[in-house]
């Protein structure tokens, strides 16, 4: 395998097997607001904030999580005749299967490009070039120059207001990183199938027991 495809699995998989292990956690953000949701309903005036920064820390736990999820094969999948295949015909199934799943995270990329621009005022059909020029303003001119690329901030619509942009930009940032990782899973089903170890170094999968590699009758 090309020395370019191996460093590339390898920085892929490490960046989102240290993401997902540190989003683990945000299971607990989101018991403990919705646990002081529940305390201050009963003891105290209502907070008007803990059911939308639960929504937020469940996209972000869901979405920055994925690629962890995606690495560790405990994504969904139908294992009815799955399970009974060898490495070698799972690897060639879902070598072919994976682009299903790039082109969808593709078009949910430019969806989600699209949406973060909406939030920060952008009401055109060219989010990629808004945000080119906004960069490119920010770099050269600072955030004064940046911030006249803005036109009308979004915000949501319940009684507390806040601004949508971040998790947007959060919801953008996972779907890039499943894409990343897609490519990695495709790469490593290639490497399987050239007799090639491309997950010996890798932090998810250090410990198993079961040869990955290995034919089965």
């Amino acid at each position: 395998m090309p020395r370019v495809l191996v460093g590339y699995v390898r920085v892929v998989d490490a960046m989102n097997y240290r993401l997902g292990r540190i989003m683990m956690y945000f299971l607990f953000v989101m018991v403990g607001v919705l646990m002081w949701s529940s305390i201050s309903k009963t003891f105290f005036l209502p907070s008007l904030w803990t059911l939308e920064v639960a929504q937020f820390a469940l996209v972000a736990y869901y979405l920055l999580g994925g690629p962890y999820s995606i690495q560790l094969s405990a994504n969904v999948r139908m294992d009815l005749f799955y399970s009974n295949w060898t490495t070698r015909q799972k690897a060639w199934v879902d070598m072919i299967t994976i682009w299903f799943l790039i082109f969808y995270l593709g078009v949910m990329i430019y969806g989600a490009v699209g949406s973060t621009a909406y939030s920060l005022g952008y009401f055109g059909d060219q989010p990629f070039a808004f945000f080119r020029d906004f960069f490119h303003a920010f770099f050269t001119g600072g955030p004064e120059a940046a911030g006249e690329k803005l036109g009308f901030i979004e915000r949501s619509p319940t009684a507390w207001r806040p601004y949508l942009w971040p998790v947007k930009a959060i919801a953008t940032c996972g779907i890039f990183l499943m894409l990343l990782q897609a490519i990695s899973e495709f790469i490593k089903d290639v490497g399987t199938l050239r007799g090639v170890d491309l997950l010996k170094d890798a932090p998810a999968h250090k410990g198993h027991e079961e040869d990955i590699y290995k034919e089965h009758a």
